[in-house]
């Protein structure tokens, strides 16, 4: 087929592509589909494949027009996309060819047959500019302080929770158990607002009404009808700027009887430990190591955000939307529930779909353009990976988890998490390229607790 094209990008890595069938094409390739067409089709008082043109074009022809002009759309595409200089316009796996324009063109076999298909493409992606981009490496130190908060929380982990004394109040940080109800201004209950059994820790302000300093020093089986006026700038809409009348009856009150922090918990924690100061050396050393990766990942962070901000990419909304899709297929499955079922739920709160996907899994097109930037550089610099450093990342794994370096590669033996390791480790080698050509300084100093905090 003798088929000219003519290219012209535009945005959002879409393109435009006017092919152009010539004439003598368009007339054999016409002939050739309609001689099928006439061989099968069978009209009354005519044997079949014997049916008169015109009357088959008088009867079918426009329906067998439209289709010959598809077959015709569908060679021509084929053959400009598939040969060898058309892999900077093919089209993304996830974006159809579609026609410009509601119409399919119309057919002349005496003129040269040409139409105009819109679809996305890959984007460009180049990454030329490092001016100017500083990362501030966080200053962590990890001393006895460190240590003992570890401690404290596994001694909240393995506190056993025990009834108070009747007659012993409600106290902060008591685990109580209550029934409450809201009330009308007439000793009524408001519908739908009882609630029995329910569970919080006193001072945690996880209960709809926030009445923790209200009930402390109430005692088991007691109750009381608390009114409470929450502030005008109050987080909670339904509470801002009101007034409420709570009744409460505490049911149970609970305290968490704390383990000592010694040796025996030490052997609580693991067989591993004999002594306290074996959980002490080896929390510092696991510490070390989660600090290290966090690190790594804050660093890695802060450059890929200011290379996406200093090297435009022009992203496809077909790819856009593919990621959303995934995203929320994923999000479904957090939630154990379908796609569909989420969204009916998520519009239903009077949240928009888009901003859960942002709150729950980041802004996609950023991730999208860290995603691409890394692919392109890991392809520019050529990093690979080899057996040896394979190896010594199994080791290195097996030093910060305190296990056997057969118990590491026995974990990577699934093909999916030695892929992910693998592109792991040569991402690694690539960021530590990449400062190289950035500066990096000393950031400010920060707590152990701080580093994991989420950034603002």
């Amino acid at each position: 087929m003798n088929v000219t094209k003519e290219i012209q990008k535009i945005e959002n890595s879409a393109l435009k592509l006017t092919a152009t069938i010539a004439q003598a094409d368009v007339e054999s390739g016409y002939k050739s589909e309609f001689a099928k067409y006439a061989k099968n089709i069978q009209i009354p008082g005519f044997r079949k494949g014997h049916v008169p043109t015109k009357i088959i074009e008088q009867k079918y022809g426009e329906a067998i027009k439209q289709e010959i002009t598809g077959g015709l759309i569908d060679e021509a595409l084929n053959e400009i996309l598939q040969a060898d200089d058309a892999k900077d316009i093919r089209p993304l796996p996830y974006s159809q060819p579609r026609l410009d324009g509601d119409k399919l063109p119309e057919i002349d076999t005496t003129k040269d047959f040409t139409f105009t298909v819109i679809y996305d493409i890959f984007p460009t992606v180049e990454v030329k500019n490092f001016s100017g981009i500083t990362i501030k490496e966080p200053q962590v130190e990890i001393g006895e302080k460190e240590i003992e908060d570890e401690l404290k929380s596994i001694q909240e982990r393995n506190a056993v929770v025990v009834d108070k004394k009747d007659g012993d109040p409600v106290e902060k940080d008591n685990i109580v158990t209550i029934d409450y109800k809201e009330l009308n201004d007439d000793g009524s209950t408001v519908d739908g607002s009882s609630r029995e059994g329910f569970v919080f820790t006193v001072g945690s302000g996880e209960n709809i009404y926030k009445i923790d300093d209200e009930i402390i020093g109430m005692k088991k089986d007691e109750s009381k009808e608390i009114t409470k006026t929450y502030a005008a700038d109050d987080k909670d809409p339904e509470l801002a700027g009101k007034t409420k009348k709570i009744s409460v009856t505490v049911k149970a009150i609970k305290i968490r009887d704390l383990p000592k922090i010694d040796d025996d918990l030490a052997q609580d924690v693991s067989e591993k430990y004999s002594t306290l100061a074996d959980l002490k050396a080896d929390l510092k050393k696991q510490m070390e190591s989660a600090k290290t990766r966090k690190i790594a990942e804050l660093k890695s962070q802060s450059l890929l955000e200011q290379l996406v901000e200093k090297n435009p990419i022009d992203l496809p909304k077909s790819m856009i939307q593919t990621e959303q899709d995934a995203r929320w297929r994923m999000l479904a499955q957090q939630f154990q529930t379908t796609p569909e079922q989420l969204e009916k739920m998520i519009l239903s709160s009077g949240q928009s779909k888009s901003d859960m996907i942002t709150q729950w899994t980041g802004d996609t097109e950023k991730m999208l353009k860290s995603r691409l930037i890394v692919d392109a550089l890991l392809r520019e610099k050529n990093i690979s990976v080899t057996p040896e450093e394979v190896e010594a990342q199994y080791q290195k794994i097996a030093d910060a988890q305190g296990v056997s370096v057969e118990e590491i590669k026995k974990h990577y033996e699934d093909p999916r998490n030695k892929e992910y390791l693998v592109d792991e480790t040569k991402e690694n080698k690539l960021f530590e390229e990449l400062y190289k050509d950035v500066k990096v300084s000393k950031g400010e100093k920060t707590s152990f607790a701080d580093l994991f905090k989420p950034r603002q």
